[in-house]
């Protein structure tokens, strides 16, 4: 177990540890005290690297460590902590970024749940809409950025309703040469939210719909109060995942079906984009109801769609037929 950081340390002679706030098996978490600029309180977050690496490929991974904090450091965006600064000590590195303050979306539901209540879908769906800003923000990077550890307990709520995505050190970048590339910041992410694709760790092809399963999984578990069947127990038994409006049935219809779409256990049934996935879960009307993704391959369901005016006369027709008979 790598050693942790104890309170009073200082690091890179301007940031004084002043608590550990989160710990997992890639790194830590720390609150620390900006010492250049007085009163700033910030969040740094600690890579632990295998100290077994050969030299070679342990300066390679710090290389690609540093490529890939830049890019994070650009990032400017109202649902995510600004990164400020990083760097090299002792062997680790560190990012530093913006502390959030408030609860996360876990210890919303609990504290909800714990009042013999549940989160209210409007409520719900208002964070889903800003996690979908964030998401799209970083999918549309170059390269794009993948978050790969979305989950309510790495998600904020500010005292002014505003929403962050947090823990930036468990990020991917999609490169051209994604199978030879070392990723120190990359994440294999939390189990029950985490798709099939992705446990195959640093040889697992991930890309965004991995983050539309994710987003899914968080608003089942954020809707319900259960965290989803994980995708490994799914695939040994697809009945494992009981449809959200069993569990909860004030859950609207629309909800439902785009979460059921986004946490489709092949990425190719999943909405392509956050983008899509934002529309199903916006799409009410009874028309479009019908306009849901349609994965490749299911070309019965692409008929329908396509030719849904003529479906719909049909059935009228159908119908007057059937009065008609009765009548006469």
């Amino acid at each position: 177990m790598p050693r942790l950081l104890v309170p009073g340390t200082v690091l890179h002679r301007r940031y004084r540890i002043l608590a550990r706030i989160g710990q997992g098996g890639m790194g830590a978490v720390y609150r620390a005290a900006d010492l250049r600029l007085e009163g700033r309180v910030c969040a740094i977050k600690e890579i632990f690297t295998d100290p077994d690496l050969p030299p070679a490929l342990r300066a390679q991974a710090q290389q690609q460590f540093y490529r890939e904090a830049s890019i994070l450091a650009r990032l400017d965006h109202p649902n995510l902590p600004k990164v400020s600064d990083y760097f090299t000590e002792e062997g680790r590195e560190y990012l530093v970024m913006d502390y959030v303050a408030g609860p996360d979306l876990r210890q919303v539901l609990e504290e909800t749940l714990r009042a013999g209540q549940m989160l209210e879908e409007a409520r719900v769906l208002g964070w889903a809409m800003q996690l979908c800003d964030a998401l799209s923000y970083l999918h549309s990077q170059d390269p794009p950025i993948l978050h790969r550890d979305i989950k309510p307990s790495n998600i904020k709520e500010t005292a002014g309703g505003l929403i962050k995505l947090v823990d930036f050190g468990l990020v991917k970048l999609l490169t051209p040469d994604d199978t030879r590339t070392i990723t120190v910041l990359q994440g294999r992410g939390t189990i029950a939210y985490t798709p099939l694709e992705q446990y195959g760790g640093d040889t697992g092809h991930t890309d965004p719909r991995s983050d539309v399963y994710a987003l899914g999984a968080t608003l089942y578990h954020l809707l319900t109060g259960h965290p989803p069947a994980d995708a490994r127990e799914r695939f040994l038994r697809p009945e494992s995942l009981a449809p959200p409006r069993a569990l909860n049935p004030r859950i609207s219809p629309t909800t439902e079906r785009a979460i059921l779409a986004a946490m489709a256990m092949h990425p190719d049934d999943r909405p392509p984009t956050v983008e899509v996935f934002r529309q199903m879960l916006t799409d009410t009307s009874f028309s479009d109801a019908l306009a849901v993704w349609v994965p490749p391959g299911r070309e019965w369901e692409r008929a329908l769609e396509e030719n849904r005016g003529w479906v719909l006369l049909a059935a009228g027709l159908l119908l007057l037929a059937v009065l008609l008979t009765l009548v006469i």
